[in-house]
């Protein structure tokens, strides 16, 4: 079975970074997913059942990723599904995996900071050479952040990053 599948949860225990005999990349790492929905009756948000995929990265996505996640963030993760059953002796069971195309932070619940990486040979792995359109510090979109590191908005007026903090929310967000 093949299947396009984004899910939400969270990084299970540190992603292990490894490659193959042929040199290719591969991280993988466990993502706990479990849905959440507010209940009127106790006017409370409740957990559902967790739900546990295996998530595979392969080539460039696994060397970002293995730089980038840590155990207990909030990730979003789209690739294809696998669904295998297995066999071990007297055991047996059922493995989702997901082979990823795509992972991010979720920025619902924290910040998250992307630095550009350089152009990639054919085993994936970044070149030390910088790309003719990205700066030293990385990729930079003109406007948006002044040197000191304030954040502007879109008529050019600054932002403090404090305006920004998960700490501050007062409301359980809401999924959509």
């Amino acid at each position: 079975m093949s299947d396009q599948i984004t899910i939400v949860g969270n990084v299970a225990g540190d992603p292990r970074h490894t490659q193959t005999p042929s040199g290719i990349p591969i991280t993988t790492f466990r993502v706990a997913s479990s849905p959440r929905r507010f209940d009127r009756t106790t006017e409370k948000w409740v957990d559902g059942e967790t739900n546990w995929f295996s998530v595979s990265a392969f080539r460039a996505l696994a060397v970002n990723a293995a730089a980038s996640l840590q155990r207990g963030e909030r990730v979003i993760v789209t690739g294809r599904l696998r669904i295998r059953t297995w066999e071990k002796g007297e055991r047996s069971g059922t493995a989702v995996e997901i082979d990823a195309e795509a992972i991010g932070h979720d920025l619902l619940w924290g910040t998250s900071r992307f630095e550009r990486g350089g152009p990639r040979d054919a085993g994936g792995s970044a070149s030390s050479a910088p790309s003719p359109s990205v700066d030293s510090a990385g990729w930079h979109a003109p406007g948006v952040e002044d040197s000191g590191g304030a954040l502007a908005d879109s008529r050019g007026e600054e932002a403090s990053r404090t305006d920004l903090r998960l700490e501050d929310r007062t409301e359980e967000p809401v999924p959509f």
